[in-house]
């Protein structure tokens, strides 16, 4: 049986599949927002469904830790396209938001 976990380290969570990396989804958190702009899944574990869990348990975190979403990543937003559990929780992604973002990553 696989065992998956998803753990929050620094500007990233990290799916583990039997202990090892299967995947990660990159944020940064600002003014209360947590912008999720970078989901992946290792091309070994693709095909697995394991995105919805990554996506489905970062969300939950950031809500738990009182943080609004903001889904500049298409998969974040695919998810809550499907989902409405966090529908309260979610800010539109913005034209400033992606300035911002874009500055913070210096790709201008």
């Amino acid at each position: 049986m696989t065992d998956t976990e998803v753990l929050r380290k620094d500007n990233r969570y990290e799916l583990r599949v039997d202990g090892r990396l299967a995947g990660s989804a990159a944020f940064v958190d600002r003014d209360g927002q947590r912008i999720f702009h970078h989901t992946e899944i290792n091309q070994a574990h693709r095909g697995e469904g394991l995105s919805t869990v990554l996506i489905e348990r970062a969300l939950a975190d950031t809500t738990a830790s009182g943080m609004r979403i903001v889904p500049v990543c298409p998969a974040v937003k695919a998810y809550l396209d499907k989902h409405d559990d966090f529908a309260d929780s979610v800010d539109p992604v913005t034209d400033e938001t992606m300035d911002w973002l874009l500055a913070k990553f210096d790709k201008r």
